[in-house]
């Protein structure tokens, strides 16, 4: 009898979380194997692991706990990477040294499987004085795209390449430049970027007043704050981007405004963290612990959820202990603070099951409800463990409870912790749950709707052939389970039928009882005018929230998957062979002659000029590359250019789309540094290769543009049904991308850059 709830669970388990030996052979036979290695590992750290093993694999089983991924994976592997899955980094200095020990760092922490948030506010603007050196700054936007081509380079945990959150302070005086840098489909493509709004521009947004922008303590220019504001919404409104942190709010309500400034975020925004700050996930399943579910006495089980908690806290602080950690400076920030992230996943399937819509006045008081009982636990949990084991070591009682997310706790709460202390500074978030919400049945995710009640997912076989199955929602296989083909009530709703501000009540409903912030997604209709899009985040700022980001598809961020209420009308997947691109198993024999290009390339510091030959063929009027010669007359370079043209010589032969060489070549970081070439950065020789291979397709009219794919590529169009706009996976290929908790997932093999 299996464990799991559906088949794409137990292929998520497959691919990401059961551990193999390096041969690929399992050595977590089942998936009670993988809670017991998990248990045992955390239990470890304990002074009597035996009874503790016991208690964790009890919340660990039928995933009612379900640890971050990078615990589920990594936690009694022996492998070297972070049980923790992402980092605030140290402050930038505003020197050049500073700039590139900081991308130094960085490197190593995401090479480890962790993703990293940075605020880049500290950099000098944009065309601002260099003392000592007859130049001018470059800004913060300019060490940005450094920071994305190492993010390139580096792959998480070897299998999944890091992700990383900019941050800039909204009076930075290059503020409007970094509003719309992602306008640029090919910038900063691996970052995602959040202004850092303060209450005082809120306050000038509102009142239609002056705005300065300031560095250093001058001020530089002057704006509007409303047309600032305008601009970053619009910028949003058109791709997504940026999101809106009111870091105000923030720092305000940190239970360690005491000792730490916070500007910057993790990934996904729901980690608000000072300099080198870790964020520790968990997430309770409340889609398993209601009692009597569709019935007349359905609620959630207020006794089982205390115990769970009480069992997820002591857990994941004994991960503080447990884990690796990238720099010596993030371990010491761990143990001074022992920040922990606990979570929710499964509300709007737990909702469903009690009876009540998501996004009504009652899924809100509900939700509240919820995590104001989740929040009493956990902390009288972490008060009991700091009488046992002691209080987090910077821990000072009267400022502690005097700061703002101790406000409105229940004064028992508060009595515990002054007399006892507390043993973790910041205990309550909600993550981004995507991929651990498939594995624990495809529960709804976080404190997300459920996406779709069932769509169509097309399954690679390993003969090349592709079946179907249908992913259903956890809360809907219960009520097709219990109640047959009855139609689902009209209280089961998805995220395609929400109001915008549907989402937003229950955002600030649960943003009340967590002391770190929320990872969500206010999705909205692609056809919502523009002054009702700034409402949801007026409205955001208003009622509590500590950010906001939106989805609103659109030609640029593209379409998530289209989906149908009943699985018979999801959309479906076919092939398309014609089209100017040739898809070939064999490569072509060499035709005597070929039409090409020679181009020179001179590298920074290097004596000798570099001669790269790209030869095309001809098919059907249209030309693709066949073959790359790379000459020089300096001998170092004579072996790695040799096996570069034969290599990439032997893909082009292969047919195909080849544009992912340019990506790769381009994304080649050289730790002794890269070169400025008219006027942009290249981070390394070989990404100077990768340019120019990229302009040589562009002018040949294989590639459409710099940073995109090709000019006509058949397998774009492999949506039946739907916008021809829907991306595709990058991990498997599936047309089945979603925003999910501010991050695109997607829902056939969970792949997220976000984790």
């Amino acid at each position: 009898m299996t464990r799991f709830a559906a088949p794409i669970s137990e292929q998520i388990w497959d691919m990401k979380y059961r551990l193999k030996d390096a041969a690929g052979h399992p050595v977590d036979k089942t998936v009670e194997d993988t809670w017991r290695r998990i248990a045992r590992a955390l239990a470890a750290v304990e002074d009597d692991p035996a009874p503790h093993e016991a208690e964790f694999y009890a919340a660990l089983e039928d995933f009612k706990f379900l640890p971050a991924g990078r615990i589920v994976a990594g936690a009694g592997t022996n492998r070297a990477v972070t049980l923790f899955n992402c980092f605030v980094m140290g402050t930038i200095p505003d020197s050049l040294s500073g700039i590139f020990e900081h991308l130094r760092e960085a490197a190593l922490t995401m090479q480890q499987g962790g993703g990293i948030g940075y605020d880049f506010s500290t950099i000098r603007p944009k065309g601002a004085g260099v003392s000592g050196v007859a130049a001018d700054a470059s800004g913060p936007l300019s060490f940005m795209d450094v920071w994305d081509a190492m993010c390139r380079t580096i792959m998480s945990a070897g299998a999944r390449r890091g992700a990383m959150m900019a941050t800039l302070r909204c009076d930075h005086p290059d503020i409007e430049d970094f509003i719309d840098a992602k306008s640029d489909p090919a910038r900063l493509r691996n970052f995602n970027v959040s202004v850092l709004v303060t209450d005082p521009f809120m306050e000038a947004v509102k009142a239609d007043g002056p705005w300065e922008l300031v560095f250093d303590g001058k001020v530089m220019r002057t704006v509007q704050a409303r047309d600032l504001w305008n601009r970053i919404m619009r910028a949003t409104y058109d791709y997504a981007e940026p999101g809106v942190i009111f870091i105000d709010r923030i720092n305000a309500a940190n239970n360690l405004a005491y000792c730490e400034t916070i500007a910057a975020t993790n990934p996904c925004g729901e980690q608000p963290l000072p300099p080198y700050g870790a964020c520790l996930l968990g997430s309770v399943n409340l889609a398993r612990l209601v009692t009597d579910p569709f019935g007349e006495a359905a609620a959630l089980d207020d006794a089982a959820l205390d115990r769970l908690v009480a069992s997820a806290v002591r857990m994941m602080d004994n991960v503080v202990d447990a884990s690796r950690f990238p720099l010596e400076a993030q371990a010491q920030e761990a143990q001074a603070k022992r920040r922990i992230g606990l979570g929710v996943t499964g509300l709007a399937d737990a909702l469903a099951m009690v009876g009540v819509r998501y996004g009504s006045d009652e899924a809100a008081r509900l939700t509240e409800d919820w995590m104001h009982r989740i929040a009493r636990a956990a902390y009288l949990t972490s008060s009991e463990l700091a009488a046992e084991k002691g209080a987090f070591p910077l821990f000072d009682a009267d400022k502690y409870l005097a700061s703002g997310s101790l406000a409105h706790m229940d004064q028992d709460v508060k009595d515990a912790i002054r007399q006892d202390g507390i043993r973790n500074a910041l205990l309550t978030s909600v993550a981004p749950t995507g991929t651990i919400s498939l594995f624990a049945g495809n529960v709804s995710s976080g404190i997300e709707p459920v996406f779709a009640h069932a769509y169509t997912r097309k399954v690679l076989q390993k003969d090349g052939s592709r079946t179907e199955e249908e992913v259903v929602d956890y809360a809907v296989q219960m009520w097709r389970d219990l109640k047959g083909d009855a139609p689902l009530p009209d209280h089961f709703v998805s995220a395609q039928t929400l109001d915008p501000m549907d989402h937003v009540r229950m955002q600030a409903a649960a943003q009340k009882w967590v002391d770190s912030s929320i990872s969500k997604t206010i999705n909205c209709p692609e056809d919502i005018g523009f002054d009702a899009f700034k409402d949801v985040y007026m409205e955001a700022y208003e009622t509590g929230c500590k950010g906001c980001t939106t989805y609103r598809p659109n030609a640029v961020t593209g379409s998530v998957l289209s989906v149908s209420e009943s699985a018979e009308q999801a959309p479906t997947q076919s092939t398309q062979t014609d089209g100017e691109v040739i898809y070939m198993s064999e490569p072509l024999s060499r035709p005597s002659e070929l039409e090409g290009n020679t181009y020179k390339l001179k590298w920074p510091g290097s004596e000798h000029a570099l001669y790269i030959t790209i030869n095309d063929l001809v098919q059907n009027g249209h030309r693709r590359p066949f073959e790359i010669f790379v000459n020089s007359k300096n001998m170092e370079h004579f072996a790695w250019t040799v096996a570069l043209t034969r290599m990439i010589s032997a893909v082009f032969r292969r047919g195909g789309d080849v544009s992912f060489v340019v990506e790769e070549l381009k994304a080649v970081f050289d730790p002794r540094g890269g070169a400025w070439v008219e006027g942009k950065y290249i981070p390394s020789i070989l990404a100077a290769i990768g340019g120019v291979i990229e302009r040589h397709l562009i002018a040949t009219g294989f590639l459409a543009g710099e940073g995109m794919g090709l000019k006509s590529d058949p397998q774009a169009r492999v949506m039946a049904v739907g916008p021809s706009s829907a991306k595709a996976c990058p991990s498997c290929g599936s047309y089945e991308m979603r925003m999910i908790e501010g991050c695109m997932t997607c829902s056939a093999c969970g792949h997220s850059k976000c984790g």
